[in-house]
């Protein structure tokens, strides 16, 4: 259902999902546990996010110090752009001297955090200056453009419609980043080819795959029960994930698998047990059903769940390519069919330990 409703938003141009604190402080601190100076002397860059709405500055600000962060840079679209918005002015806008009603609505916003501008003996949230963009704020405009090539890391829940122009966006400028986006967007082939090449990689993750976001009132009416819930005011998707380019700790655990005849025997999943694994129709690879159902001792290539990349480890597997759509190209090598029958996406994958040369034909 959650997956129904992502591509619903992207078609309506429905972007306002406001990502958890809590979501957001598990997701850092898997980076910070990897390297804990990860983000010292650097200069972050949020550029779809108002911190009267936005928790990525709200958390960044807090964490000002605790960080070593250099700058923090946030910038947000102008209000009378969204589909949906929120009336009231932001409270930096009504305390800034800066505050213009005639550009409230009509130009992007920015914020900036550097200094202890209020000599309370800290940097944070208290300390962020605001000012109008010349422009509306839009990502793609020459003025944000400036602050990205300014900043070292990218991180925010850019919108869901534009999730292709952001990515390529941020891969033109050979930052670092940290951005939310579907599952499904690991298959589109914009996107694909970089996490073929170890450019793009999932991070953390959410807790227990379960991702909350508010969203602006007038959007709530668009979701149903089970997607939407009353009481916290939340929307739950389980289709979404966290794209990026730095390092964490998960991304290098091995993976621990049965061998082929382990799995035939024993395996949970009854599409494997006392059955085992069905080549697709159409390529030469073995359908595996369920990623912890790879056979630990299979020499060949496999096409395993998309949900796979959450546990890619590229010291232990190599990813050869996809199976997400009927176009074939050097990525994708059609949609896949097992007994004349179309299955879900695949990627396909080989054991990294039996092929160290790369060289493996597709």
């Amino acid at each position: 259902m959650s997956k129904k409703y992502l591509q619903r938003a992207r078609n309506t141009k429905n972007d306002e999902f406001y990502t958890q604190f809590s979501d957001i402080q598990r997701e850092i601190n898997a980076y910070l546990e990897y390297d804990p100076d990860v983000f010292k002397n650097k200069t972050i860059l949020c550029p779809c996010d108002d911190p009267e709405y936005s928790n990525f500055t709200k958390f960044f600000a807090q964490n000002f110090e605790k960080l070593g962060l250099k700058k923090l840079i946030c910038t947000s679209y102008a209000n009378n752009k969204k589909s949906y918005v929120y009336v009231q002015l932001s409270l930096f806008e009504q305390s800034s001297p800066n505050f213009d009603i005639n550009k409230t609505n009509s130009h992007g916003k920015i914020f900036t955090l550097d200094r202890d501008n209020n000599k309370s003996g800290r940097i944070d949230i208290e300390d962020i200056q605001f000012a109008y963009l010349n422009g509306d704020g839009d990502f793609r405009s020459e003025e944000v453009k400036k602050l990205r090539d300014e900043a070292d890391v990218i991180i925010t829940n850019p919108p869901f419609s534009l999730f292709r122009e952001f990515v390529a966006w941020i891969m033109e400028s050979n930052k670092q980043f940290l951005i939310i986006g579907s599952l499904t967007s690991a298959t589109y082939s914009e996107i694909f080819p970089y996490i073929k090449n170890n450019k793009m990689w999932l991070g953390n993750g959410f807790n227990a795959g379960n991702a909350f976001f508010a969203i602006p009132e007038n959007a709530r009416k668009e979701y149903v029960d089970g997607v939407y819930d009353e009481k916290t005011k939340l929307v739950k998707f389980r289709n979404c994930c966290w794209y990026t380019n730095i390092e964490l700790g998960n991304r290098h655990q091995k993976m621990v698998l049965m061998s082929m005849d382990d799995n035939i025997k024993f395996s949970k999943h009854k599409e494997v047990r006392d059955i085992g694994y069905k080549k697709y129709d159409n390529y030469d690879a073995i359908h595996i059903p369920y990623t912890d159902s790879i056979p630990s001792d299979y020499k060949g290539k496999m096409g395993v769940p998309v949900s796979f990349l959450s546990r890619y480890n590229p010291d232990q597997f190599i990813i050869l390519g996809e199976m997400a759509t009927t176009k074939i190209t050097n990525d994708n090598f059609g949609y896949p069919y097992v007994d004349g029958k179309k299955t879900f996406a695949r990627i396909i994958i080989i054991f990294k330990e039996d092929n160290d040369d790369n060289n493996v034909k597709n």
